[in-house]
């Protein structure tokens, strides 16, 4: 089981619920003036990868803890239409005050793991892996970098401190200052903490070679078509990682791993991931009561 990162859970979760209540659910405080025994079930409309099952547990129980869990499905499971991802017994008025919020972030959440899922199927057979990109929803990033972990994939820099990424406008800057594409790794590599990684991203082949002379530790390959990146993998001959970005798609993303790429990162699998279809079905539930004894 991948770990959940439990206190941005628990975050996203309280500003959620603040961002949605407002000054209280005037629609079902109107309806319903007294408690009303029933049962939530969340349900998969399609197949996909379940993640984000027990954010919307939590959910659920941070509008009541009084509220009881009877069913959770395993967090990155394959599931099919019409299976129960989640099933929540108590006041309706809780479980329909924690609905909406409960179901966007499993649908968000699924999403993500479901599109990762399918890219890293496309790519079965291969050495490469599936990176996200810092391309996530603020203030989500965890959550949804998680949940590509979910998915089968891998996660690229969390925050801006935790790797070496020197891209397109940092060479811009430097280029102005008399300073290539080498100078950029030698110079990254002299100031930056000790340990970390050089990436560089290039968008040709001549900087290509000049990233080797730099001696970058992983070349990125931005915006390439496959046949440029198996010339650019030729050219590089072991001496760095190889990773694509740019322009991926279920369509292409095999070829570009058949050319010979060690990691490709992909900022659809945050920033363009569908919602899952998931509802919740809302039924009366009549409270069980035990049996007395015969005396």
């Amino acid at each position: 089981m991948i770990p959940l990162p439990h206190q941005a859970a628990k975050a996203a979760i309280q500003q959620a619920l603040q961002e949605d209540a407002g000054s209280g659910d005037v629609t079902t405080a109107a309806l319903f003036p007294t408690p009303c025994a029933a049962r939530a079930t969340l349900v998969a409309r399609q197949h996909a990868v379940a993640a984000g099952v027990i954010i919307a547990r939590d959910t659920f129980l941070a509008v009541d803890p009084t509220l009881r869990i009877t069913h959770v499905a395993e967090e990155g499971t394959p599931v099919r239409e019409g299976v129960p991802l989640l099933e929540v017994t108590g006041d309706g008025r809780s479980l329909l005050m924690a609905e909406r919020v409960a179901l966007n972030f499993l649908q968000r959440l699924s999403g993500i793991a479901t599109l990762t899922a399918q890219f890293c199927h496309a790519v079965r057979g291969y050495r490469t892996k599936i990176f996200d990109t810092r391309k996530t929803t603020p203030g989500l990033r965890l959550l949804e970098k998680w949940a590509v972990r979910i998915g089968g994939g891998h996660n690229h820099r969390q925050n801006l401190s935790d790797g070496i990424l020197i891209k397109d406008n940092h060479l811009a800057l430097l280029r102005a200052m008399g300073r290539s594409v080498a100078d950029a790794c030698r110079i990254a590599r002299e100031r930056a903490p000790h340990g970390l990684r050089i990436i560089v991203e290039v968008d040709r082949l001549a900087q290509v070679r000049d990233a080797l002379e730099g001696k970058a530790d992983i070349i990125l390959l931005d915006n390439m078509t496959p046949e440029e990146v198996h010339h650019a993998v030729d050219l590089i001959k072991g001496r760095a990682l190889v990773e694509v970005s740019g322009g991926i798609t279920l369509g292409n993303v095999r070829e570009m791993a058949a050319a010979g790429a060690d990691f490709i990162s992909i900022g659809a699998l945050t920033h363009s991931a569908p919602a899952v279809d998931i509802s919740m079905e809302l039924v009366p539930h009549r409270q069980k009561t035990a049996r007395r004894r015969r005396p």
